[in-house]
């Protein structure tokens, strides 16, 4: 009985001796010691997570730009876009190729006139971005037709919409001569600026 008592308590020591020892350890080693040293490896792995990222990224940088000088390349190819990157830079080419077209048609304005172009402001959202010009002609018929065919028929393509045409008995030549027949046409010409780097270059 007397033995039995000792070893109880030598078991019962024993016990609050280990109860102590862990509460030591969660108070000093494990909160001083255990937690930083986990956050620390954890941080180490995040850093070389992101160092493997961005090594695989450095390796596929020639690829990337080899797709990119791909896409702008075949971009550049396609009829549909006009070759200007910026919406003031592909209005002034309208504005040219209608002058032109014109000129072709019609030397010297002699039976085919410009009277009025004016850029637009798309309102619409599109696919594309346009350029847009509001166009006035004074034409004989045989010449609006071969103006028309011009601007439609080109590369870079472009697009004549809201068309409205007006016989007229009369209309005055860049001489003030007056010309008899002759039509006073408007319409809107556009055309499509290129995608940006990295988007579909689908043809509109």
């Amino acid at each position: 009985m007397c033995d039995a008592i000792p070893d109880r308590e030598r078991w019962l020591a024993l016990g609050l001796l280990a109860a102590v020892v862990l509460v030591g350890y969660f108070l000093l080693i494990h909160t001083w010691w255990t937690v930083p040293m986990l956050e620390l490896q954890e941080r180490i792995d995040g850093l070389q997570e992101r160092d493997a990222r961005a090594r695989a990224a450095l390796r596929q940088g020639p690829e990337i730009r080899k797709r990119l000088s791909d896409v702008r390349a075949q971009a550049a190819r396609l009829p549909g876009f006009m070759t200007e990157a910026s919406p003031e830079l592909a209005t002034a080419a309208l504005i040219q190729r209608l002058e032109t077209a014109v000129q072709q048609a019609s030397p010297k304005n002699r039976s085919c006139a410009i009277q009025n172009r004016s850029p637009l402001t798309e309102p619409r959202k599109e696919r594309f971005q346009r350029a847009v010009v509001q166009v006035r002609l004074r034409c004989g018929t045989p010449e609006l037709a071969i103006v028309l065919h011009s601007l439609e028929s080109g590369s870079p393509r472009l697009f004549v919409d809201n068309l409205n045409v007006l016989a007229q008995r009369f209309f005055f030549t860049p001489d003030q001569s007056p010309t008899s027949g002759g039509l006073d046409v408007n319409f809107d010409l556009y055309g499509y600026l290129p995608p940006p780097a990295g988007a579909p270059a689908d043809a509109p």
